[in-house]
């Protein structure tokens, strides 16, 4: 749909006629503001949620691409030397960059959020895992699993595949999910904003009449509603993104416990983007009240 040119010189400057056209007060009134700052408000935060489960996706991918785990079950006669063996095994393996035993009290915190703090690990029959950290360009598991196989019969290599792909999938479709969000608000908004144009256009169905008989053209009536709902969708929208960026700033850092809801929120240039929700939003009250009175206007011809 192209925009007729008066409308948009008419949002540019003001006309006091023209603005008496459109009544200023009343539930239209309210409810343009009211919906515009709703709105906003779910835009900014689906927004939010969109980015950081980007960020997610990515830092765990990351994370994990680069860690592995041994594990090496054996009789407690055995376990030292099966796990100098996987060291050496280790040691020589090309795209490894370290390789080191978890101590035992290591191992009893990576237990404690499930079993508590007083499992007496040192009586029962735990495996000793091995912690790698590869370099960049990663190594061959399929190879070091053969040679494991055959110089440490007890090892288990856990490249952590099955946990990576299953997360970062997760967080890939929540953030799809947030983009998804966004386009029904901006839907949401336009049919909302439609209809109260459509309220405001019936209501003055009488003004109207009147205006063409003193000469005043289609397009100067639509500019005058189109200016007076573009305008408060705009401001019903600033308020609405004030107010998402204060509630997100208050929730707290992703280094508190939290979970994964500590971590919602901008981050570095991330910040501009909330900026762009009322200017969008504006645009697209702009598009659905210039169609609304277009429509409208046609039916009072």
């Amino acid at each position: 749909m192209k925009l007729d040119l008066m409308v948009l010189k008419g949002l540019m400057t003001s006309d006091a006629a023209a603005d008496r056209v459109v009544p200023p007060s009343g539930y239209t009134a309210r409810l343009t503001m009211f919906s515009a700052a709703t709105m906003a408000f779910l835009a900014v935060f689906a927004l939010a949620l969109s980015l950081s489960a980007g960020r997610v996706a990515q830092e765990w991918g990351e994370a994990l691409a680069r860690s592995s785990t041994l594990r090496i079950s054996a009789a407690p006669e055995e376990l030292s030397a099966q796990t100098a063996a996987a060291l050496r095994v280790l040691e020589t393996t090309p795209g490894v960059e370290e390789a080191r035993p978890l101590s035992a009290e290591e191992q009893q915190a990576l237990l404690e959020p499930w079993f508590g703090p007083d499992l007496p690990v040192d009586t029962l029959p735990m495996p000793q895992l091995i912690d790698i950290v590869e370099t960049p360009e990663g190594y061959d598991s399929d190879g070091l699993r053969l040679r494991l196989s055959a110089e440490v019969p007890g090892a288990v290599l856990d490249d952590h595949t099955r946990w990576r792909r299953p997360l970062v999938a997760a967080a890939s479709r929540l953030r799809l999910l947030g983009w998804v969000s966004i386009g029904l608000i901006a839907a949401a908004t336009g049919a909302m904003i439609t209809l109260a144009a459509n309220a405001a256009l019936a209501a003055n169905a009488k003004v109207i009449t009147v205006l063409r008989l003193v000469g005043a053209t289609d397009a100067y009536i639509a500019g005058a509603f189109v200016r007076r709902f573009t305008l408060r969708t705009l401001g019903g929208a600033a308020l609405g993104t004030a107010l998402a960026i204060g509630a997100i700033l208050v929730l707290p850092d992703a280094g508190e416990a939290g979970g994964f809801l500590a971590g919602i929120g901008f981050q570095g240039w991330h910040w501009i983007l909330p900026l762009v929700v009322p200017p969008l939003a504006a645009l697209v009250a702009l598009y659905a009240t210039q169609a609304a009175a277009q429509r409208v206007l046609k039916e009072l011809t």
